[in-house]
């Protein structure tokens, strides 16, 4: 498998990444806490079953329906999310996807959080996750391609 170039949109992957890396800046600012998504999901859970992790669950709320907004947003801009094509089957996405989870578990954060804020601020222990997963990820993917 290979890029499709005639597909590539180099100025929307630009404008988008320069508006997570803004959210993420003015999130510090705001807030002086890392915008992980993992872990504003996973604090926001734990808020509703226990009374003394309250303190944070309305900006946590405003902030995930952010996220589930933008997807509505670009249907509504754009007349219809894009195309996806997955080359998986149901049960491998959502193996990857508890996969996915556990591992923000054990690595104390995910991608936003280790990737785009952790490196960003010059956190080796993000270097080390940023690493982990993506040699991980190339490594899985290498061998459910041509194993």
């Amino acid at each position: 498998m290979s890029i499709d170039w005639t597909s590539f949109t180099p100025m929307t992957a630009l404008l988008g990444g320069g508006l997570i890396g803004l959210a993420a800046g003015l999130f510090f600012l705001l807030h002086g806490q890392i915008m992980g998504a993992s872990g504003i999901l996973g604090r926001f859970l734990a808020a509703s079953y226990d009374r003394q992790e309250r303190s944070g669950w309305d900006w946590r709320l405003v902030f995930l329906l952010g996220v589930m907004a933008g997807p509505l947003a670009y249907m509504g801009l754009m007349g219809g999310l894009p195309q996806a094509q997955f080359i998986v089957s149901d049960g491998r996405l959502i193996a990857a996807g508890l996969i996915v989870g556990l591992g923000t578990s054990i690595g104390s954060g995910c991608t936003s959080g280790h990737g785009i804020c952790g490196l960003a601020r010059l956190s080796p222990r993000s270097f080390t996750a940023v690493l982990t997963f993506m040699a991980t990820g190339f490594i899985t993917t290498f061998i459910l391609n041509h194993m």
